[in-house]
């Protein structure tokens, strides 16, 4: 018998989101500091009634990102999950920045860019802001780095920023946004 085909490719099937809900919840208790007074109960609920979120959480994942609860908003009640992987997420590495910059490059292109990828995955690239609230919760990025969301003023000059952790400090650099590099991804954030 054939499968049927699912209405939603952004869906996971249910073995696919109880081990998903499995990882992220064994995540969420190893890592209280990250998300202190919350509960996993409420992050759950909230989980199972966004199916889309659920399967950008499963990107995240799968990607390597090791998504986990960093923040709630209060006003929307939203949970926020950046990715807690201890160095860049490894199926993001060798990206450009975006689609424009993978457009201008004539040879050796990278195979795709971190604002399309990120874009395609239903998240976000952490702000400059959010990277360094990140780096308060532990050490992260200690051998590679991390583009993040680039303010047009740089971006219209062809530039685009990326940082790391080096010296117990976190730094933001620049280079071309066409740049790519084997021990360079990006980390996202989602608000579910």
């Amino acid at each position: 018998m054939h499968q049927p085909l699912k209405k939603n490719k952004k869906d996971l099937s249910p073995e696919q989101r109880k081990e998903l809900l499995g990882t992220l919840k064994a995540r969420f208790e190893k890592n209280m500091n990250r998300h202190k007074g919350l509960e996993w109960a409420p992050v759950q609920a909230r989980l199972e009634a966004n199916a889309e979120k659920l399967w950008s959480l499963n990107e995240m994942e799968r990607t390597g990102g090791e998504p986990d609860v960093v923040g709630h908003d209060k006003k929307t009640g939203e949970y926020i999950f950046n990715d807690c992987s201890p160095e860049s997420p490894k199926g993001r590495r060798s990206l450009c920045y975006d689609r424009e910059a993978l457009d201008s490059r004539k040879e050796n292109k990278p195979k795709g860019n971190a604002i399309d990828m990120a874009a395609a995955m239903g998240i976000e690239l952490l702000t400059e802001e959010q990277y360094r609230a990140l780096q308060k919760l532990g050490d992260f990025d200690a051998k590679t780095s991390s583009w993040v969301k680039t303010p047009s003023a740089v971006r219209k000059l062809g530039g685009a920023l990326f940082c790391d952790r080096r010296f117990n400090t976190v730094f933001v650099y620049h280079n071309g946004a066409e740049s790519y590099y084997a021990a360079r991804a990006f980390r996202g954030s989602l608000r579910v």
